[in-house]
């Protein structure tokens, strides 16, 4: 590990159990986000900002619970809680799908899409407020990149599951093993080191609560520059992945008629993904963060999508869509989100879970509601797939200066102690 130039020396055991941890999750993730991904096909364009809706709603109310639970818990203890959840309800739907009348078949698809889409956003939100209330920012520029290659790994065996046996064993049996992998996942939590932060607070969080009251990633969020950047940021990137899905599902659709060729279409474009994004994981991102810092680093997926939609806006053909979202996507594993994850170490401890849970569920909707209903409202327009993107490459260059600015915010906040 030390060739990659990224982990010194008492840093292994917390970055291999990191990684250990991110591949569990992510790969029961990705066992379940072609099938999501299938269903949102499936339901259409008209559908879609509907189940956007739904779960922008379902997040509202389960931020408030949600942070409740960690005030009143050790992190170590609301972690295995928060998955369990999911977990049970995962198995629920696997009953019903299985076992339920034929009339309920209807409803199941849009339940399904939405409880996954929260879990997309719960799951990985946890674990990268763990780290970095674990890691201090020196050590989260040089390592997460790393560590997210333990989550690619994940993402890569998820899908290449999915896409070899979605066919064969059918839906309940896939949920049957995403479940058994989250629950590893929280097997992975309980020999976890101390933090290596060198705040008393921080490092005496995995013994007690965290405190404060239910809505202080909310209220604190909104009395904060900073935070508010990061909203910002993030709605920029939302927007963009949202009007891309959209995309998805006409181009995609329209190619493919049947839902297990489109799960399995889709399952190999996430696979071809997270084999890129392994390779810049290893060799770049940790590099890339270091040398050229935060805001640069952040800056590399508005620049991505200027010339993705710009490109979809003159060609709307599958082939050149396939290449913006593959190129998309690696560029936000390997570099968006390591990079961001970094703004979030000079925040106070109780932020890294509250408001960085806000921002990443709510905050992150916000940008698909956004993005959907405008997108609903053009495609009714007339407006044809090149035009929205064309319309959509603007919006880039808003979110570069974003970008730009969070670097600045976080390399000062890190110098004077935030």
């Amino acid at each position: 590990m030390n060739r990659l130039g990224t982990i010194e020396p008492g840093e292994e055991r917390a970055t291999t159990l990191a990684a250990t941890y991110f591949f569990f999750a992510l790969a029961s993730y990705f066992i379940l986000r072609a099938v999501r991904d299938a269903a949102g096909v499936a339901a259409g364009t008209g559908q879609l900002p509907w189940l956007f809706t739904g779960t922008l709603i379902t997040t509202l109310v389960m931020n408030p619970i949600y942070a409740s639970v960690v005030a009143r818990l050790p992190v170590r203890r609301f972690i295995p809680i928060v998955y369990r959840v999911f977990i049970a309800l995962l198995l629920v739907f696997a009953g019903v799908i299985k076992y339920g009348p034929p009339a309920w078949e209807p409803y199941l698809g849009p339940a399904f899409w939405i409880l996954t889409s929260i879990y997309s956003l719960f799951i990985p939100s946890v674990f990268w407020g763990f780290m970095a209330d674990t890691f201090n920012p020196e050590q989260s520029k040089r390592l997460f990149g790393f560590i997210s290659v333990g989550g690619t790994l994940g993402a890569i065996a998820g899908a290449f599951l999915t896409s070899q046996l979605a066919q064969r064993v059918g839906t309940p049996v896939l949920m049957i093993m995403s479940v058994v992998l989250l629950e590893c996942a929280v097997q992975s939590t309980r020999r976890f080191p101390p933090s290596f932060r060198a705040d008393t607070r921080a490092r005496d969080e995995a013994e007690r609560a965290v405190g404060g009251s239910s809505f202080a990633g909310i209220t604190h969020v909104l009395s904060s520059p900073y935070l508010l950047g990061i909203c910002l940021y993030m709605l920029m990137f939302t927007i963009g992945s949202t009007v891309l899905y959209f995309q998805q599902a006409e181009i995609v659709g329209a190619r493919y008629a049947d839902r297990e060729a489109r799960t399995a279409f889709l399952a190999t474009i996430d696979t071809v993904v997270q084999t890129l994004t392994i390779l810049a994981q290893l060799f770049v991102t940790g590099r890339v963060i270091k040398w050229v810092g935060v805001g640069f680093t952040l800056a590399i997926m508005p620049i991505l999508s200027l010339i993705g939609f710009a490109s979809l806006g003159m060609w709307a053909t599958l082939a050149v869509f396939v290449v913006f979202q593959v190129t998309r996507r690696a560029g936000e594993y390997a570099f968006g989100r390591p990079a961001r994850e970094v703004l979030f170490t000079v925040v106070a401890p109780e932020d890294k879970y509250k408001a960085k849970n806000f921002i990443d569920t709510f905050v992150y909707r916000g940008g698909d509601q956004i993005g959907a209903w405008s997108y609903a409202g053009l495609t009714a327009a007339g407006l044809a797939v090149s035009t929205i993107s064309l319309l959509a490459a603007p919006l880039s260059a808003i979110w570069l200066v974003v970008a730009v600015w969070l670097g600045r915010q976080q390399a000062q906040r890190q110098l004077s102690d935030f």
